[in-house]
């Protein structure tokens, strides 16, 4: 029989797990709220607060049943991050499905990159190219950029062109896809 070996964990465990202000991948989910100001200033600040809650409500329970986390609100969207994109993706399509139910359309966007933790928030350039995807959807639409396309391709879910965007503050075009039935 061998001796028992005492191994210290602390620095290990230090070791795996990201420190403050590290860079990880992750997956990161936006929704908006499409016409949010026009339907707070048809239906007015008290019925319109309604209606945020139940969308927030929505979001917040579809979030919770895919392990995801938020990082925070928008005032009429959110911030998500998942740790893979095709459970970004159904969550996605769970959360479009789900608000449709209370009259409200979402533009989301999943995109995958690496960004910096920051106590509970995420930071960086990745960040700032899935706000900016999101920013190109339509009404309805998911749209992911082309990396998220590649990591969730054996997820069975079909992709459409979207064609090369623009996106502000970038150089370059991004080539978009949206998700599609699967």
């Amino acid at each position: 029989m061998s001796p028992v070996v005492a191994i210290e964990w602390t620095g290990v465990l230090e070791w795996l797990l990201p420190a403050q202000g590290e860079r990880v991948l992750a997956t990161l989910l936006f929704t908006d709220i499409v016409g949010s100001t026009e339907h707070a200033r048809r239906l007015g600040d008290r019925r319109w607060r309604g209606l945020l809650a139940a969308h927030d409500e929505a979001v917040r329970q579809m979030v919770a049943v895919a392990r995801g986390r938020e990082v925070t609100t928008t005032g009429d969207g959110f911030l998500l991050v998942f740790d893979g994109p095709a459970l970004a993706i159904r969550t996605a399509i769970a959360i479009r499905d789900r608000v449709r139910t209370i009259g409200l359309e979402l533009r989301q966007a999943v995109h995958v990159g690496e960004v910096e933790l920051v106590g509970a928030d995420v930071r960086g350039i990745a960040v700032h190219e899935a706000a900016r995807i999101m920013g190109a959807a339509s009404s309805g639409e998911i749209l992911v950029s082309s990396i998220t396309k590649v990591l969730a391709s054996g997820s069975g879910r079909a992709f459409t062109e979207r064609g090369r965007h623009e996106l502000r503050g970038f150089s370059g075009p991004f080539e978009l896809f949206a998700v599609g039935a699967g």
